[in-house]
């Protein structure tokens, strides 16, 4: 018996809707700005979109404003992720025990995750206020100097990362809690009866164990952490002067406020490069622990 067109190629027609979404909706941006940042597109010279090669990259990786936005996005990153996982993984330790008030604790954390990133950001600006603000309010009860926050080139970086460690540590709290769960209790079970203390089976057993895990997390913060855009834009728009301005923001205003689209695809197939890389770092650092 013969069997239809549609019979024969089920196993190619099922998934085909997904992949055409995932071409459409992925594959096709990332080819377009790749083929954009090899060409001179701007939207102010009135000149006709034409292909350059890697000129457009030379110009861009020559100008200091560029090389500083990198520093400033690793930096930003690096101190990010290093906050909200040590706090993240010491919270959860520490939540992964029974005691009363433990569940209102977890709601209450996943308060910062649903909060729109625009709205954390206008709150904590007044929260940093230099005149009414909080935080100032706070210092001067503890007898310490008023500090000038987001307006101060060099306290602007620390004090984002504040608001996004405090928005970001209940993610790596609730991965951690999955991955304390997931534990295996007979290595606990040994160490007791031989006599190992809390410290020893935290750092010798727990942590070891735990490492793939804090690694998948970190992989996801390092991600999104490269790529934030909504909190540093709300705040500081990249100031005060360009002292909070990452690879993000820089592609942003290439884009939107000097039109030079051809150069602000360099600095988004930069960015996409430095987040593929540091990605694939970090997820070959898990697959050496897990081996």
């Amino acid at each position: 018996m013969k069997t239809g067109f549609l019979e024969r190629n089920l196993n190619v027609i099922f998934p085909l809707p997904a992949v055409l979404f995932v071409v459409l909706m992925m594959v096709f941006p990332v080819g377009y700005t790749l083929f954009l940042s090899f060409t001179n597109w701007s939207l102010t010279s009135g000149m006709p979109l034409a292909f350059v090669g890697f000129q457009s990259y030379l110009r861009v990786f020559q100008e200091p404003r560029f090389l500083d936005a990198i520093g400033r996005t690793f930096a930003f990153t690096g101190m990010a992720m290093a906050l909200e996982t040590i706090i993240g993984v010491t919270v959860a330790i520490v939540l992964n025990r029974e005691f009363r008030g433990k569940g209102l604790i977890k709601l209450l954390l996943l308060l910062p995750l649903v909060a729109t990133p625009v709205a954390v950001g206008i709150v904590f600006n007044l929260f940093y206020d230099p005149t009414i603000g909080l935080a100032n309010w706070a210092l001067v009860q503890a007898g310490l100097p008023k500090l000038e926050w987001v307006s101060n080139s060099a306290t602007v970086l620390p004090s984002l990362v504040l608001v996004d460690t405090w928005q970001w540590t209940p993610m790596i709290v609730l991965i951690t809690l999955a991955g304390l769960a997931s534990l295996p209790a007979d290595p606990y079970e040994s160490a007791r009866v031989d006599g190992a203390n809390a410290a020893q089976i935290l750092w010798r057993i727990t942590l070891p164990m735990l490492l793939p895990t804090i690694l998948t997390a970190m992989i996801l913060r390092l991600i999104d952490a490269l790529k934030t855009f909504d909190i540093i834009f709300a705040m500081t728009s990249g100031g005060p002067g360009y002292s909070s301005e990452t690879l993000n923001i820089l592609g942003f205003r290439y884009s939107f406020e000097y039109f030079r689209m051809g150069q602000a695809s360099v600095i988004l197939v930069s960015l996409f490069i430095i987040v593929l890389a540091s990605s694939l770092g970090i997820m070959k650092a898990r697959a050496r622990v897990e081996g």
